[in-house]
């Protein structure tokens, strides 16, 4: 019997690669959002500082263009956190798109997969049936030649 080969090994290949490709571009929005939310965090770490700053420039005594010049700069970066928030929500809407690509794309592999352990149950009880059906042809053909030559020696002694 030929050696076992799916029938759609071409087209699981196929959908093998296009989920590599959805699971990578999974994985860049996923590092796109890290570096999103690290961003946001100096920011955040930013606007601390500079309010304790503003906070002792305050103490101190200091012009009012310097507190104002400060103030404005603190809103700045809230402004900027405001942006990476906005981003970073968008950025994980996207991955939930991506991720529902990536699930989809695993389901057809898993369909592939499934059929092909079909065709191979398939195969290999064809291969036992055929196997089978050798041996008693092998059994039946031992029985014959054991029993011809019986009946020979016994026609030759009459």
């Amino acid at each position: 019997m030929k050696k076992f080969h799916f029938s759609l090994q071409k087209l699981k290949d196929f959908r093998e690669q296009e989920l590599d490709r959805q699971k990578n571009a999974l994985s860049l929005l996923q590092a796109d959002l890290k570096r999103i939310e690290e961003a946001r965090e100096v920011l955040i770490d930013k606007v601390a500082e500079q309010s304790e700053q503003l906070d002792r420039v305050y103490r101190l005594g200091s012009t009012a263009s310097d507190i104002a010049m400060r103030k404005r700069y603190i809103v700045t970066l809230q402004q900027e956190i405001h942006i990476k928030e906005q981003q970073a929500i968008q950025k994980q809407e996207e991955i939930e798109k991506q991720l529902d690509v990536v699930v989809e794309a695993t389901k057809d592999v898993k369909t592939l997969e499934k059929l092909e352990e079909k065709q191979l149950e398939e195969y290999n009880h064809a291969a036992a049936k055929e196997n089978e059906q050798f041996i008693e042809e092998f059994v039946s053909g031992q029985t014959v030649r054991a029993a011809s030559p019986a009946s020979e020696t016994a026609g030759a002694a009459e």
